[in-house]
């Protein structure tokens, strides 16, 4: 038989649960010093993922001028097209740099500068209204779609944790110790609400 919890007490466990693990939600790595060039502190605990920030900013200020500024479309897909080719060029001279200990290729140059481009041609081609508009539009889309898959497919970069001294350890490491203590935190507060929860204490 499955346990039955009531829903004003399930609520409650999802914003606990929420409000344990915000300041980590949108990071998307570990929050030790070896991924500080992987993130964005806000404020003293907080961060978020700089890759996933530069993407988003980079797509929307494209997204902004192809559709408030009118860009012949041939230079705006001859942009995006060489925009795009410099990280996937530069791949093998990054993974050189980050082997030697040298900081990688900036967000700037990965992220913001090819997805602004490209999305900034797909709104020209868009604004265009013809023939070439829309063929530029929807190839622009197709290449988003293959980059996107391709970066699930190999995922975010790791290596950081195969050269870690603490890999390997009994106990977590720097990069999810809070995260392991904030779990913790909140799997000893959820069992108290479900042990007394607010009806219980009322009529007791």
């Amino acid at each position: 038989m499955s346990a039955h919890i009531a829903p004003d007490i399930a609520r409650r466990l999802d914003r606990l649960a929420r409000r344990a693990h915000a300041f980590h939600r949108f990071a998307h790595h570990p929050l030790c010093d070896r991924y500080s060039g992987e993130l964005i502190a806000l404020g003293s605990r907080t961060r978020v993922c700089r890759g996933c920030t530069c993407a988003i900013s980079g797509t929307l200020l494209g997204a902004s001028l192809g559709a408030f500024v009118q860009f012949p479309v041939s230079a705006a897909v001859a942009f995006a097209a060489l925009s795009t080719s410099i990280p996937i060029l530069a791949q093998r001279f990054d993974s050189d740099r980050a082997d030697a200990g040298r900081p990688r290729l900036g967000k700037l140059w990965t992220r913001s500068v090819p997805l602004g481009a490209l999305a900034l041609a797909f709104a020209a081609g868009l604004r265009a209204q013809n023939a070439a508009g829309a063929v530029a539009a929807v190839s622009i889309a197709f290449t988003l779609f293959a980059l996107l898959r391709v970066y699930r497919a190999t995922g975010p970069d790791r290596s950081p944790c195969a050269r870690c001294p603490e890999r390997g350890s009994s106990v977590p490491c720097s990069g999810f110790r809070d995260i392991v203590r904030a779990e913790r935190a909140f799997v000893r507060r959820s069992r108290q609400v479900m042990t007394y929860p607010p009806s219980a204490r009322r009529s007791a």
